[in-house]
């Protein structure tokens, strides 16, 4: 495959690494090669199969609607974006391209996901809970994605709506913790991620499932099968 990765930053360069790695043709546009989306156009485009993003919030919208009027297919792993999914999900559907996105790639924390599902029902029974997630000093969006996705997912199967608390210092790559407290005990869910390797791996692998695919996926659709 003929892979464009947005993103000069350290999961986008790990990206780049990984697909090269897997034998991938790859391209890697930074910032001030791309801005307000301008480098996508349908023409320089022509000769890439897929595009990886791994920008910034601030720039990924534009970047989307960019690569979807190309025409050429998407994995965005950028988070901070998702009041407007159901936009860019309709955008996507009626452009025939093939789109997938998620808050994180790593197979370990989809996992997590599946544990934190299966927990949630403590808070039926007399469990307080919370979120804690640590990232990185540089990370623009705050509370994380995964941490916006386990609420989610805790809420949707238990009713309730946990408290997030975000800390952002030094060059902490990603852990979440789910706090389970009741009068008689406590339990403690830790997702800590040691390596960005994990997310490029994952995001790279959802590129070449995406060959040949039209329509708007999650990594969850994706992440059992790799």
């Amino acid at each position: 495959m003929k892979i464009l990765v947005l993103g000069r930053g350290k999961t986008g360069s790990l990206v780049a690494e990984v697909a090269r790695d897997r034998g991938h043709s790859v391209t890697v546009l930074c910032a001030a090669d791309n801005q307000n989306a301008s480098a996508l156009t349908a023409e320089k485009l022509r000769e890439i199969d897929a595009v990886i993003d791994f920008t910034t919030p601030r720039a990924v919208l534009l970047n989307i609607e960019a690569c979807v009027r190309a025409g050429k297919n998407l994995v965005v792993g950028t988070t901070g974006w998702y009041d407007d999914l159901a936009n860019i999900r309709q955008i996507v559907e009626k452009s025939g391209t093939g789109f997938l996105c998620g808050a994180n790639f790593t197979m370990g924390i989809n996992l997590f996901y599946d544990v934190a599902r299966t927990a949630a029902v403590a808070t039926q029974h007399q469990y307080f809970g919370q979120i804690f997630e640590r990232h990185h000093a540089q990370k623009k969006d705050a509370p994380s994605g995964t941490a916006m996705t386990l609420r989610r997912i805790i809420q949707e199967a238990s009713g309730a709506d946990l408290e997030i608390t975000s800390f952002r210092e030094g060059d902490v790559v990603g852990m979440h913790e789910i706090v389970l407290n009741s009068g008689n005990d406590t339990i403690y869910l830790c997702h800590d991620s040691k390596s960005r390797r994990g997310f490029a791996e994952g995001a790279v692998r959802a590129a070449e499932w995406l060959i040949g695919k039209k329509g708007f996926f999650d990594f969850k659709d994706v992440w059992r099968e790799l």
